[in-house]
């Protein structure tokens, strides 16, 4: 995840700086962060911690005030989860991850 966060931070900060090359010389006297110091990956390795997390992100768009209700935010996986509906969200569709191959060659 390090290597994707900073190859990602590095992309947009360069992006910024070819937008406004009159104030290219303000990145770099400032730190450059994307992401924020209090957030951080964190392996979910039994089902008590999984749930948490996911009632968690589930809440968070609530807790925040952008939607009233968690079935509402058009981008949670909590409809697939209470109504098994599908949505934006993919939630456990394990052939996405699945490469792709050629069939032998016979």
């Amino acid at each position: 995840m390090a290597a994707v966060k900073l190859g990602f931070a590095r992309r947009v900060l360069a992006q910024v700086r070819r937008r406004n090359p009159a104030q290219a010389a303000l990145f770099e006297s400032m730190p450059q962060h994307v992401w924020q110091k209090r957030f951080y990956d964190f392996n979910v390795f039994s089902e008590h911690k999984r749930i948490e997390k996911l009632r968690y992100m589930h809440r968070n768009p609530g807790k925040r005030g952008l939607v009233p209700s968690p079935e509402l935010w058009n981008w949670s996986s909590f409809r697939a989860y209470f109504l098994g509906e599908t949505g934006a969200a993919r939630v456990n569709q394990w052939d996405v991850l699945k490469m792709k191959t050629c069939p032998p060659v016979e």
